[in-house]
């Protein structure tokens, strides 16, 4: 098995392409060893020392180290636990229901909402996962969206310039009713 590995943004994060499906369908995220039951790739890749935060999406994964842990070294641990799992057929998420699906817009939205969804989804998601994360719609009230960002792009340095310059600056120039864009955690 070849894994390819991209760097992000984020120093802290390295996007890990097993060239294999990694999930079924959605993302998680993990960022600590605790509550990591749901998935044996999490257990396995937290248990290596430096690790802070992992990301599971359907084509890559993303891990997260501490400041203290030299990519050098993590990079081949990582790959080896990545490379042992794959090769054993197990699921990434012990039950794939467990994992977040995307955003898409439902019935129950409102039309601004919709649209907002739309954007992320076809404009914003594309690129965010390129660079290693995912960013997920919390909610849109009195002009204010709210997003979450994740893998890669959390604690990312330029998450902030990203969010205000990239995407509120997008969704302003086509909704009208946007007038800020938040993240949350």
């Amino acid at each position: 098995m070849f894994i390819q590995t991209e760097q992000t943004p984020n120093p802290l994060s390295l996007k890990f392409i097993p060239g294999c499906e990694v999930m079924l369908r959605g993302t998680a995220e993990f960022t600590s060893g605790d509550g990591t039951d749901a998935s044996p790739l999490a257990q396995k890749l937290f248990a290596i020392t430096g690790i802070t935060g992992v990301f599971f999406t359907t084509d890559f994964v993303t891990v997260t180290k501490d400041e203290q842990t030299d990519w050098n070294t993590l990079k081949t641990e990582v790959m080896g636990a990545l490379v042992e799992h794959f090769a054993t057929g197990q699921p990434v998420m012990a039950d794939e229901h467990i994992a977040q699906d995307a955003h898409t817009a439902s019935d129950d939205d409102d039309d601004v909402v919709k649209q907002i969804k739309e954007i992320l989804d076809t404009r914003i998601r594309p690129a965010v996962a390129a660079d290693g994360g995912d960013i997920v719609f919390h909610g849109f009230e009195n002009g204010v969206v709210l997003l979450q960002m994740r893998g890669a792009c959390a604690g990312c340095p330029s998450s902030t310039v990203t969010l205000k310059n990239g995407i509120e600056n997008l969704l302003k120039h086509f909704i009208p009713e946007v007038n800020e864009v938040r993240a949350i955690n």
